[in-house]
């Protein structure tokens, strides 16, 4: 089997390599080609890899390249994870709402439609030149946020995709530890989009263990999410850590004023980590990259790929799909994350119990936001990411949709194509 992770230049890439060397499925990967325009990087995290598969005393073959037809022909999946813009976007994205009290975050709000506009033309690009070279068959996984308008993106231009996030299996981990039993006996309950989750259940056997979890290590998972126990004691869920930047918005707005920006601990962690792959003597996984972010990401996209190129049989995997009916509150295009089967015929949505509008009524309204932002990254136009800010549920006002356009059009002019001219 062929895999092609496109931003292959990522530090992220040797978390899933790692994943592939320690064989924690039976995937059996015998070539991984590594695509990024970054020649220098490609270079560093391509000879990093092959030293870990050495090491894990694994045969596939890494190979890298900046030409994406070569990198994609013949593959049976292709991973996308892309950062349009790279560190120093983000770093605006993470900082440009702060002139108008609004939060400053990567993948919501108006840093997060930000995000999308430079990065679903260019996707729906490789998308496309990936189809031509592999076939319509191919399987597209997508790790590049935000993954919901990615991923509906891909849908809606009739391309084979699932969207995957690490938000779901980095808590299956914290429950089985809290709970004291393997990752595989735990099945989630969660149900909403992608960075905006809730889990309701987590089944043990067959037994909802989630009011144990809430009565006896409320304060663990409160540390864990960033929301205070009784508050998830009161939902009757636990939210995912993204909540926080609606449930305490001007709390969370009040500490970016003061903090230091995520994008530049990043930008400083992937030096360092960048520095430790350059060392040949490293034959493992550093310890550093457990601070880049996106635990399990490997787990996660190997056993998913698994399950889409029919290696595994179904399996149940918590994704970013089509909502077909799963969530009647929303329509049937929009793109929702929650448990499916997966073969190699692609990803079902699991029935769900009906969902209280505490949680409805806010998933709905960040779809309607999600619908126009999608709008405004394929057909462009200052007006339409004015709709878009307007319908979003951290922006809403007028005035601050009319400045926060503004100013994201004209930081992100130069990775517009509609708004160069």
């Amino acid at each position: 089997m062929k895999l092609t992770v496109v931003g292959g230049g990522s530090t992220y890439t040797p978390e899933l390599v790692d994943g592939i060397a320690n064989r924690r499925t039976s995937l059996a990967v015998d070539e991984i080609v590594l695509v990024d325009p970054d020649q220098r990087r490609l270079a560093v995290v391509g000879a990093f890899c092959r030293r870990l598969l050495a090491h894990a005393g694994h045969p596939a073959r890494v190979r890298t390249t900046a030409d994406l037809a070569e990198g994609a022909e013949g593959a049976s999946a292709v991973l996308l994870q892309l950062r349009v813009g790279g560190q120093r976007a983000r770093l605006s994205d993470e900082t440009f709402p702060l002139l108008c009290d609004c939060v400053g975050q990567e993948t919501t709000g108006a840093g997060g439609l930000a995000k999308a506009l430079r990065t679903v033309p260019v996707v729906l690009d490789i998308a496309e030149r990936v189809r031509a070279v592999a076939g319509a068959d191919t399987w597209i996984v997508n790790f590049t946020n935000p993954v919901g308008i990615v991923t509906r993106a891909l849908l809606e231009a009739g391309h084979r995709a699932v969207g995957l996030c690490n938000v779901a299996i980095t808590f299956q981990r914290w429950a089985s530890a809290l709970l004291g039993v393997t990752p595989e006996a735990v099945e989630l309950e969660h149900v909403g989009l992608n960075h905006l989750s809730w889990e309701r259940g987590v089944l043990v056997d067959g037994v909802d263990r989630l009011p144990e979890l809430l009565d006896g290590h409320g304060d663990a998972l409160a540390e864990h999410i960033g929301l205070p126990a009784n508050l998830m004691r009161r939902l009757g869920a636990v939210p995912s850590y993204y909540l926080k930047y609606f449930y305490e918005h001007d709390e969370v707005v009040a500490a970016q004023r003061t903090g230091r920006p995520r994008a530049e601990v990043v930008a400083e962690v992937e030096r360092e980590l960048l520095a430790v792959y350059r060392d040949e003597a490293v034959v493992t996984k550093p310890e550093q990259l457990s601070r880049r972010g996106g635990a399990y990401y490997s787990e996660a996209a190997v056993q998913l790929v698994h399950a889409l190129t029919g290696g595994a049989g179904a399996q149940r995997h918590v994704v970013n799909v089509r909502n077909g009916g799963t969530l009647p509150f929303l329509p049937d295009d929009a793109v929702v994350e929650v448990p499916a089967a997966v073969d190699a015929s692609g990803a079902t949505p699991l029935p769900a119990r009906p969902v209280g509008p505490s949680i409805s009524g806010l998933v709905s309204h960040v779809t309607a936001y999600e619908f126009l932002a999608l709008e405004a990254a394929v057909r462009g136009g200052r007006d339409r990411v004015f709709d878009a800010l307007l319908a979003h549920p951290l922006v809403g006002q007028r005035a601050t949709a009319e400045r926060l356009a503004d100013e994201l059009v004209a930081r992100n002019r130069h990775l517009l194509p509609w708004a160069r001219g």
